[in-house]
């Protein structure tokens, strides 16, 4: 099964395959490009679920990067792990302050970096979704206080995992989940939520919704996403 998706932000060949085939290895998907300005596209674009990123980069350098994800709306929320050879007090200090969840300095430890990089996912994933406020995606309202769902000015009736699946997936709008990020997220005590099952909410949602239906989107080979408003 697919896990997360990373991009690697490195121009040195040899420490870009080094990270390439550990993530890999591990069973992540990968992306690497060499650029600031190819960091920021991929970004955009592809909505990783976390950048591993250089600083001394050609054009853009790594600290404007981070700069501009995490101060633009679409990508503020993805994860940051800088690993740089810049290891003085200093440099740390300000990549965490602009933002960056974690920093690794050169030369380092794949085994650590696979480690550190559970850790902010571990992080990220655990952090509360707002339980009070109305999420208004589209032309749907989703109130999770309420646990009610309406599309224009109808009510649309869902079982309680339903809705779980709806929310977490509109929570994170353009954002992609696989069936285990999904199960994983929306199991409650003892339940169990299978892979398998994510693909029959799915079913039932986008049946209820009926023409809103068409917001929550497969990704083939990955997972499922709940569409960007525009």
């Amino acid at each position: 099964m697919a896990r997360e998706r990373i991009l690697v932000v490195e121009d040195e060949c040899e420490i870009q395959e080094l990270v390439r085939y550990n993530l890999a290895k591990d069973g992540y998907q990968v992306q690497c490009v060499e650029t600031g300005e190819a960091a920021l596209q991929a970004t955009r674009k592809d909505h990783p679920d976390l950048v591993v990123l250089d600083l001394m980069l050609p054009g853009i350098d790594g600290l404007e990067v981070c700069r501009k994800l995490k101060t633009d709306p679409r990508t503020q929320v993805i994860p940051i792990l800088m690993l740089t050879a810049k290891g003085e007090e200093a440099d740390i200090v300000t990549g965490l302050e602009l933002g960056a969840d974690d920093y690794m300095t050169k030369p380092f430890s794949p085994r650590v970096l696979i480690a550190r990089i559970r850790a902010v996912l571990r992080r990220k994933a655990s952090e509360p979704v707002d339980e009070e406020s109305p999420l208004r995606m589209h032309e749907l309202v989703i109130h999770p206080g309420r646990h009610e769902v309406l599309s224009g000015s109808e009510p649309v009736q869902l079982t309680p995992t339903e809705f779980r699946v709806l929310h977490y997936l509109a929570s994170r709008p353009g954002w992609v989940f696989t069936r285990y990020q999904i199960a994983d997220a929306i199991h409650e005590g003892d339940s169990l939520v299978t892979d398998r099952s994510v693909d029959v909410q799915i079913v039932g949602l986008r049946k209820k919704l009926g023409d809103a239906g068409r917001y929550i989107e497969t990704v083939r080979g990955v997972g499922y996403r709940f569409k960007e408003s525009r």
